[in-house]
């Protein structure tokens, strides 16, 4: 492989597992896999860094297997921003215009920096600004104004904020592997990126992403994201009750509901049974109608808990595309069935669209969605600004940090004893 072929990467925070893929452009600007890593999550609850040791010890695991996978140092980091306090907010900017004149590109960033200056608490930051529609005089629910000749403007922003520690964290927990973060691209953006049609988007639809720590909801309306919230539980929360429903271990509650379960139990066989040896004990037989049961009631307290979140959103009334379901919880036989008759929305499996991508069978997985995603538009952010971007590092390990340092003393044993130090106080700070 050429030493000086452009690799991006991005990695994928989440509650159970932190996934990291480098890859390259190729030929009809498509994107090849090269590297895949994951490990489990540490240090990392509800996709939020809290302990940034732990949590660095998960991330250097994966981004190293995707390293050794591509045989490359791997450039560009992109990660994902997550959490229970990813909040949005309405901003509204007006601008005279003037007599005969057309609105111009001009106007509408500096209306967007406006928005920008939206009052929030001290402890939170803003991660996105998008908007949602524009009035020029008389005329609203204009989408794309540049061109229109009017004499005032006035745009409706969608301003997502959550706290500044988010990424504090992040940050930190990536640097003390020497690892620069590229940009933070919010969790739902990402994933819509290759789950979500344009179609989709401008009709109205709601992406849930039901993982094993958290399920996430994104309301996309006239094609931009309007809605964001969080229930703070996913299909780890089911393995917890065939634990204890079935008196088994984590990791043979996990097993049955992967190769075993389903979300309606009517359509659970009711003859078969599986057997789990249980060291020094008699075996135990669980039914398949018993199993269903136990996902049942669990999983309808989840769907549940973010239809009223859809609901509470103002949106429900603006979901012409229904719902669209991915994260490894999609996985469940019937899911889609039971929430269509819990919520009365169409709903539909959502898969990552690989069309722009030359990729392994592995990824074409609804768990693969946020992290192919943010693969998509760290291309997109290469092809924009190419050669010019400043080039991230990293190296495998533990022996591959020590060599970095070494070429860093030769750089200057000053310079790199000051660097070393600012970490130290900003772990300290946390």
């Amino acid at each position: 492989m050429d030493k000086n072929e452009v690799i991006f990467a991005a990695v994928d925070i989440g509650s159970t597992k932190v996934v990291a893929l480098a890859g390259k452009k190729v030929e009809d600007n498509k994107i090849q896999i090269i590297g895949l890593g994951h490990s489990a999550s540490r240090g990392i609850k509800r996709g939020v860094v809290l302990n940034v040791d732990e949590a660095y010890a998960a991330v250097n695991d994966a981004v190293s297997q995707a390293e050794r996978d591509c045989g490359q140092t791997i450039e560009n980091i992109f990660v994902n921003i997550s959490g229970q306090h990813l909040t949005t907010l309405t901003a509204r900017v007006q601008r005279t215009i003037g007599r005969d004149r057309s609105v111009t590109e001009s106007d509408i960033l500096q209306m967007t920096e406006q928005a920008r200056q939206i009052n929030i608490p001290e402890d939170m930051s803003i991660y996105h600004v998008n908007s949602e529609f524009y009035t020029i005089d008389s005329e609203t629910g204009i989408t794309s104004p540049v061109g229109t000749i009017g004499e005032k403007i006035e745009g409706t922003f969608k301003v997502h904020i959550a706290p500044e520690a988010y990424l504090r964290n992040i940050t930190t927990c990536f640097k003390k592997g020497l690892i620069n973060v590229q940009k933070p691209i919010l969790d739902p953006i990402a994933s819509s990126e290759v789950v979500l049609t344009e179609d989709e988007k401008e009709a109205g639809v709601a992406l849930v992403d039901i993982g094993g720590g958290t399920t996430k909801i994104s309301i996309f309306c006239d094609g931009v994201l309007c809605y964001t919230s969080m229930v703070p539980f996913g299909g780890n929360v089911l393995t917890h009750d065939i634990k204890e429903g079935c008196s088994i271990t984590v990791k043979q509650a996990e097993s049955l509901k992967v190769q075993f379960g389903q979300a309606i139990a009517d359509f659970a066989p009711e003859d078969k049974v599986v057997t789990i040896p249980i060291q020094g004990w008699e075996p135990r037989q669980i039914s398949f109608k018993a199993l269903a049961n136990i996902i049942q009631a669990r999983m309808e307290e989840i769907v549940d808990g973010f239809a009223f979140q859809i609901k509470k959103s103002g949106y429900a009334d603006k979901l012409g595309a229904g719902i669209v379901i991915t994260g490894g919880t999609s996985l469940l036989p019937n899911l889609s069935q039971l929430i269509k008759y819990r919520t009365g929305f169409d709903v539909r499996k959502g898969k990552p669209n690989l069309n722009n991508f030359i990729a392994r069978k592995e990824v074409d997985d609804p768990r693969y969605s946020t992290v192919l995603g943010l693969m998509k538009m760290a291309a997109e952010e290469e092809g924009q600004v190419g050669k010019k971007r400043k080039k991230l590092k990293i190296k495998s390990n533990e022996p591959g940090i020590v060599e970095k340092m070494q070429k860093r003393i030769v750089q200057g044993v000053i310079g790199f004893f000051e660097e070393n130090q600012a970490d130290t106080e900003m772990n300290q700070d946390l």
